[in-house]
């Protein structure tokens, strides 16, 4: 029997974070006190109004962006599929005859289904390889932007297997060839510099919920000046700048830039230690595989592991069983049966493919935990081994 005392060690931070006991401190006076509508014009709206833009330089500067570059969304997902939509739509109006879309075949589940989405209605889309360890080829990049090319969007810290993008020598290309840049930095934030003037990017998308943050609250960073060529895809009342009507979520934006302002470069030291220190003890276990790269190009917070013989999902669920949460793939696409389109686009077979997982930290996590996990991983993946019809 390998069931013994169950703790709760959360290991699914790529998912979503906690929400910081300072976040939640910070917004909770949003929901009783400064409950104000901020296109009000009394004093409570007003005081909602202020201290959103605050919000908003406070981003800003995070990224080196102006305050009136940061528009504030309902999440990541809003924010891809609104600069790739809106600014495709407003070139079609324009007839710039600007239709090609450049992205990778890693990127995130709501850039390739909005890239999808788009070839239905006339754009043409061209989806990168990537190499074993999953980074783009920047001389393929070359080679595939033309005088049709609107925009390249490329995710910079990968979901599922932690793979940091080049986004300097991308955004050096895009600028040379004169095509948009947009990043998917969800998953980097914070833990990888940004820096929107250095890295030449355009267009930069980021949320809370996956910095410790609150769920239900996103950024889309527009260079200024880009900001009339997008059609918005919500229309209304004219917030953000006439770029996203909805009624501002106040306490999720004051919530989003708490979160931006209590993180430290000390966190992320701190869970590059405890990764690395997972990698090379999981790796200890025979017949396992990591996925994706290694060391600085690697997020801090992703291990994704193959084990040979073993199906990710009966691993994940023993390791449910003793309180340890993990992953077998991106969350926004966990109930599809599939295998991850990311691990396909590394070249792994089938079974290498169904026989991963990921375990994603943050800095609340503990060398204590890690070795419990440690602990009881041979153990699990033993038993499955023995039970799999299949032996090494």
């Amino acid at each position: 029997m390998i069931f013994g005392k169950k703790k709760e060690i959360y290991f699914d931070n790529a998912a979503t974070t906690p929400v910081d006991d300072k976040v939640v401190k910070a917004m909770m006076p949003y929901y009783t006190e400064k409950y104000g509508n901020a296109s009000s014009q009394h004093l409570l709206g007003q005081e909602a109004k202020r201290d959103m833009e605050e919000a908003r330089r406070v981003i800003a500067k995070s990224i080196n962006a102006k305050h009136n570059e940061i528009i504030f969304t309902g999440s990541g997902t809003e924010a891809n599929n609104f600069v790739l939509k809106g600014l495709y739509f407003w070139n079609k109006s324009a007839g710039t005859g600007k239709n090609h879309i450049i992205t990778t075949k890693i990127e995130h589940d709501c850039v390739l289904n909005s890239c999808r989405w788009l070839e239905t209605q006339g754009a043409k889309v061209t989806y990168l390889d990537v190499d074993e360890d999953g980074f783009i080829d920047l001389n393929k990049l070359k080679k595939e932007i033309s005088d049709e090319t609107l925009i390249v969007s490329v995710i910079h810290g990968n979901n599922e297997i932690g793979t940091i993008q080049n986004i300097e020598e991308i955004g050096k290309i895009c600028q040379e060839k004169g095509v948009y840049f947009h990043t998917d930095a969800c998953q980097s934030y914070t833990k990888v510099p940004l820096n929107v003037k250095r890295q030449n990017l355009d267009f930069m998308t980021l949320n809370a919920h996956k910095i410790h943050g609150p769920k239900g609250v996103g950024v889309l960073f527009i260079r200024g000046e880009l900001r009339r060529e997008i059609d918005p895809l919500l229309h209304g009342g004219g917030h953000e700048y006439g770029l996203r009507s909805s009624t501002e979520n106040i306490a999720g934006i004051v919530g989003f830039a708490t979160a931006v302002k209590i993180a430290r470069e000390s966190y992320v030291k701190d869970m590059q230690e405890l990764r690395d220190y997972l990698i090379d003890e999981i790796l200890k276990i025979p017949k396992t595989r990591l996925n994706g790269s290694r060391d600085k190009n690697r997020l801090c917070n992703n291990v994704n592991i193959s084990f040979m013989n073993v199906e990710g999902e009966a691993l994940g669920g023993y390791l449910n069983a003793y309180g340890i949460s993990t992953s077998t793939g991106s969350a926004c696409s966990s109930h599809s049966l599939e295998p991850s389109h990311v691990l396909k686009a590394l070249g792994l077979d089938h079974a290498a493919m169904n026989s991963s997982i990921r375990i994603s930290i943050s800095k609340f996590n503990t060398k204590e935990e890690a070795d419990y996990f440690l602990k009881i991983l041979p153990g699990i993946v033993e038993k499955l081994r023995k039970m799999s019809p299949v032996k090494l």
